[in-house]
């Protein structure tokens, strides 16, 4: 197995776990649901790995420079404390 291989069954793990505590609560909504728990985190992490260029983040998240704005604005994610951030 590599280590892509590994990171992708942790995280398919990790979402079923995510998955069966909402389907317990007889939850609607699971994807809403995942979706808060990842996005912010994920953005955070991709503007780190591309020092807070948001064209280039939005290349690598896969969606529009302009969608890529209004989550930062609604995930009140502070985009400029990335500019400088080093690995």
């Amino acid at each position: 197995m590599s280590a892509y291989t590994d990171k992708i069954s942790i995280l398919q793990e990790q979402i079923k776990d995510v998955e069966t505590f909402f389907l317990k609560k007889d939850t609607k909504h699971l994807y809403k649901h995942i979706l808060e728990i990842v996005e912010k985190p994920l953005i955070e992490m991709v503007l780190k790995s591309t020092k807070g260029n948001q064209k280039k983040a939005a290349v690598l998240l896969g969606i529009n420079r302009n969608t890529l704005f209004v989550k930062i604005k609604k995930l009140k994610i502070n985009a400029k404390e990335f500019k400088d951030a080093s690995d």
